[in-house]
């Protein structure tokens, strides 16, 4: 891992065993992008790939250099519009005098250890400074005095770098930044297909595929969060790279708020991309002697296929973007009663659904939604953060205290953001929720959203979130977050600052969710957006999983799962057996999938167990014994896609641990057939000198045979079916179990 710079050059060489990072100083100052790929070996000069020719009716920077310096065709950094650069801008700033042009020149730069802190903003971090190098880019525009550090940080491991720049105001006068975008990466060429994870309400992070063309490509929120129709990570792949083989780069940007991410591509075929807050929703005042940190963004190249690519993020993001207690812990098996009980619950009730529980070998209880204020319903008690005695005569603390003597932990659901306006919380302070006076308010569940842009709101559902969590046993908080922010509007703030509320909002949230994760560090936080509303990376620094999904049916789950798990570890994926029929689609998923799916991820139960016959809570006995045996190779081993549910009936993935003595293998066919082809699956990441016993037929398998011969599908649908041969049927799983005997 290097950063090298050449002084007569100027140009950056930012390397590691992997990636080769490029940018050179024009001679007109300007910051120009030159190569991102995989490693090549550093030299003096890379100035012959700054190509500039002329061309008809091209702008030039200046007579000096007419026919020389066109910003529309030299690949940049952090570029700026309408400076001859006609393309979508990094930066964007608003002066005193109207104007928006800005012209950004190199001043200086230091290289550094480490990684530095981002204020009050998650991101990536190091834990001692050998794993990192950062580069620090100083830049000014000379008009208005503004200057931009770009931060750019190389990890020794794997491709990839982060960015992030900080924008200070050392002029007289105020501006406003329009556009301050995270990362810009100018690519020489547009031979690639951009992949997007997208959705709605209950099936999140779908894959989207498709060719990049001349124009704009682009996914954005603009929902206060990072949303359930797009999730803030692409990639772009070459068209004959598959999970195995082949280029690809992907970028993820940490943040949790409105953002966008956007490929353009030119008319002579150059694909800048840019990620960051989205600018449609975006106006922050720079007073002067004031700065502004942009979220962090990270990109991450391979040349060894998606997995590879996946692998690298799950690492990082496991490893150094989630943090605390519970980081590299397995996650406690849990039973949620939300769809056990719905409000239609009390302490008795709850204490017989944890008692069966705890038999089968449950760990956690979780109390959902419910249990505080006047909260019988939708309608009322969001925000009155305190115990309903009605329901729970002994409040949290005895509720606790209870399943504690159980012999289990106890988990709580919360919602902070909300409030109804039927609660003590709006009848005493009506102007604490986004609004805009004298204009209606949309509602969404009945419920509206506390203006977390006021440090006093964020104080106030602090201290009663505390008080309970200090007099109770509490060791689990599901966080949940159960609407859009609409008529986004600060009474707080003056007319000139309504641009930043959005942001100032996402802030607040990050604020309590670190001074809460700072007093309670023991406690685990898994955060919760009306499923995968927020499921992102900026809340994977505070909550080391979030809730992947409302929809909790096993086959609506193969998508999500399988979507998902291009960026996000297998730790960070909530997930849980439901009920049957399932209270979204109403399919009848056998117990065994149901479960099967649910182990590729932290594992639980959102059911009243005590409603199963005998002989399925036996086999709900099974799954957890069976899940606690291998949590540790499900939630922290390296992950495999094997067969992706958006092009066939059959999912397949697998997991293997570090030392490659364990894997385990997930085949879920959608749909039965009748007579069908035999069938196989190609395994990866073994040893191959390792021979592998299998569990279902007893037989040991070396790791070579497994990865290019295949695991053979013992099926009976592949033929006529005899009486002695296992059934099978439409939403039919299995998972296999291979161990090493030869180690």
């Amino acid at each position: 891992m290097q950063i090298l710079f050449n002084e007569q050059s100027r140009t950056f060489h930012l390397t590691n065993d992997k990636i080769s990072y490029i940018m050179t100083v024009l001679p007109n100052g300007h910051l120009s992008q030159v190569y991102f790929g995989k490693k090549v070996h550093d030299k003096a000069d890379f100035s012959y790939l700054i190509q500039s020719c002329a061309r008809p009716t091209t702008s030039y920077i200046s007579e000096e250099f007419h026919n020389i310096i066109s910003l529309s065709h030299i690949r940049q950094e952090y570029p700026v519009y309408g400076t001859s650069d006609y393309r979508q801008p990094a930066i964007e700033i608003c002066q005193t005098n109207g104007s928006k042009i800005s012209d950004f020149h190199y001043q200086s730069h230091s290289i550094s250890k480490g990684k530095p802190k981002l204020e009050n903003l998650p991101a990536t971090y190091t834990e001692n400074d050998d794993e990192a190098l950062t580069l620090t880019i100083h830049l000014q525009d000379p008009v208005t005095l503004v200057e931009i550090d770009l931060l750019y940080t190389i990890f020794a491991q794997n491709g990839i770098i982060a960015r992030s720049a900080k924008i200070y105001n050392q002029g007289k006068d105020d501006v406003h930044l329009t556009t301050a975008m995270s990362l810009c990466l100018d690519l020489p060429d547009c031979d690639y297909e951009w992949l997007q994870f997208s959705g709605t309400w209950s099936r999140e992070r779908h894959l989207k595929v498709r060719k990049l063309e001349q124009g704009i490509t682009a996914i954005n929120s603009t929902r206060g969060h990072s949303s359930h129709e797009h999730n803030p990570f692409i990639i772009l792949k070459r068209p004959t790279t598959d999970e195995n083989k082949g280029e690809a780069i992907g970028f993820s940007l940490i943040y949790s708020g409105n953002f966008l991410a956007q490929a353009e591509v030119d008319t002579h075929d150059v694909t800048r991309i840019l990620m960051g807050i989205n600018p449609t929703t975006f106006d922050w005042k720079l007073e002067p002697n004031t700065s502004f940190q942009t979220p962090e963004a990270v990109m991450i190249y391979t040349d060894n296929g998606l997995n590879n690519l996946s692998q690298s993020f799950h690492k990082l993001f496991q490893k150094r973007l989630a943090r605390g207690y519970w980081r590299d812990k397995a996650r406690p098996i849990l039973i949620n009663n939300w769809e056990a009980t719905y409000f239609d619950f009390n302490e008795d009730k709850l204490v017989t659904i944890a008692s069966k529980a705890k038999e089968c070998g449950v760990e956690l209880f979780v109390l959902d939604d419910g249990w505080f204020g006047k909260r019988t319903s939708d309608y009322a008690g969001l925000g009155d953060w305190y115990p309903n005695t009605d329901r729970l005569p002994n409040g949290i603390k005895g509720l606790a205290e209870r399943i504690e003597n159980l012999g289990m932990k106890f988990g709580l659901w919360i919602e902070p953001e909300m409030t109804n306006m039927d609660s003590d919380l709006y009848r005493n302070h009506p102007d604490w929720i986004l609004h805009v006076p004298n204009r209606n308010s949309c509602e969404c569940r009945h419920q509206y959203v506390l203006d977390y842009s006021r440090k006093e709101v964020v104080d106030y559902i602090y201290n009663m979130l505390a008080k309970i969590l200090r007099e109770a046993k509490v060791s689990y908080i599901k966080w949940d977050m159960n609407r859009s922010i609409t008529e986004c509007y600060s009474v707080a703030l003056p007319a000139d600052r309504q641009g930043e509320v959005f942001h100032r909002h996402i802030l607040g949230v990050y604020d309590l969710y670190e001074r809460l994760t700072s007093e309670f560090p023991h406690i685990l936080f898994e955060s919760c957006a009306s499923g995968g509303a927020r499921f992102d990376p900026g809340l994977l620094y505070y909550a080391p999983q979030g809730w992947a999904s409302d929809d909790s049916d096993a086959i609506e789950r193969l998508k999500i799962q399988y979507g998902t798990s291009f960026a996000y570890p297998i730790s960070s994926i909530g997930s849980h057996v439901s009920v049957t029929p399932n209270h979204q689609v109403y399919r009848l998923t056998p117990l065994h999938t149901r479960a099967n799916v649910a182990y590729f991820g932290t594992f639980g139960y959102e059911l009243d167990l005590n409603k199963l016959t005998p002989a399925e809570q036996e086999e709900v006995k099974a799954q957890i014994k069976f899940m606690k045996e291998y949590r540790e190779v499900f939630q922290f081993g390296t992950f495999y896609r094997l067969s992706s549910p958006f092009e066939n009936n059959v999912t397949a993935w697998m997991v293997v641990s570090e030392d490659k003595e364990t894997a385990i293998v997930g085949w879920y066919r959608v749909l039965n057939g009748i007579n069908l082809p035999y069938s196989r699956i190609y395994l990866q990441g073994l040893n191959p000198d390792f021979c592998y016993k299998q569990n279902i037929d007893g037989n040991c398998y070396y790791g070579d045979e497994l990865m290019n011969i295949g695991l053979v599908i013992d099926d009976p649908s592949a033929g006529q079916v005899s009486s002695d041969m296992p059934t099978s049927c439409d939403f039919d799983s299995k998972v296999y179990v291979l161990k090493a005997t030869n180690k």
